[in-house]
């Protein structure tokens, strides 16, 4: 009987010398695959260069042209072209044909809050336009190779223009969708997707990280479109589901 004990011992021994396992060890739970992002933001993503970040060497805000220029020839700047289409209940300064805003109330995407805003010393922060792909990300992901023009109607784009809650916006800087996401989880299959439109329009690329954290968002929005785009002219992009 102990002859027999030592034998077992002695086998047991060999075979995790040899690498075998028991069953246990073997078994992997079974997870299902991520879902795959479906839609038009999803295929226009996939068909944007994946680079890394050029050098912000050479960014000034004025390589993107004078702010607010009137670059749908409207007649009126594109600050208050955009505080009109994105705000409700809008009152216009005299005289200037319903072009400048002074107040009116604005359903912020990015807080999902609402916002009272008035024109004025101290209280037009409180509304800022944001650019959705930020210059400075732009001119590190193709913008620099563009010619002056066309890196103008990108700084006017409506396409690319968002009104939406002034310190937010500040808090966002620079920073692309690696980086920053609006605090409104509700809101980011639009936001990103607005991002990819812009970037395909401008011919612009994305970094690996940006991709992923796209990628990622898409997933959980199967079937989302990239905004429609009839402002300005630009590269041809893909729009609807």
């Amino acid at each position: 009987m102990h002859g027999a004990r030592i034998l077992t011992a002695v086998l047991l021994v060999l075979l995790t010398a040899s690498g075998c396992a028991t069953l246990a060890d073997r078994y992997t739970p079974w997870a299902a695959p991520a879902a795959a992002p479906t839609g038009s933001a999803a295929d226009t993503l996939e068909a944007l260069p994946v680079k890394g970040r050029a050098p912000k060497t050479g960014y000034a805000r004025d390589e993107f042209g004078p702010s607010w220029s009137d670059v749908d020839r409207n007649g009126c700047d594109q600050r208050n072209d955009v505080l009109a289409r994105d705000m409700t209940g809008e009152t216009f300064k005299p005289g200037t044909h319903d072009c400048v805003v002074l107040t009116g109330t604005l359903a912020d995407p990015y807080t999902a809050t609402t916002i009272a805003f008035t024109r004025g010393q101290g209280t037009s922060e409180a509304v800022q336009i944001d650019h959705v792909v930020a210059l400075s990300d732009a001119w590190q992901k193709g913008a620099q190779q563009l010619d002056a023009d066309t890196r103008k109607r990108l700084g006017n784009d409506p396409l690319n223009l968002l009104a939406v809650d002034g310190p937010t916006n500040n808090r966002k800087g620079d920073g692309d969708a690696a980086t920053w996401l609006p605090p409104n989880r509700a809101y980011r299959c639009d936001y990103v997707a607005r991002q990819v439109a812009v970037k395909a329009k401008y011919g612009l690329w994305v970094t690996q990280a940006e991709h992923d954290a796209i990628s990622g968002i898409l997933a959980g929005c199967p079937g989302q479109p990239i905004p429609v785009d009839d402002t300005v002219p630009g590269t041809v992009h893909s729009s609807g589901a």
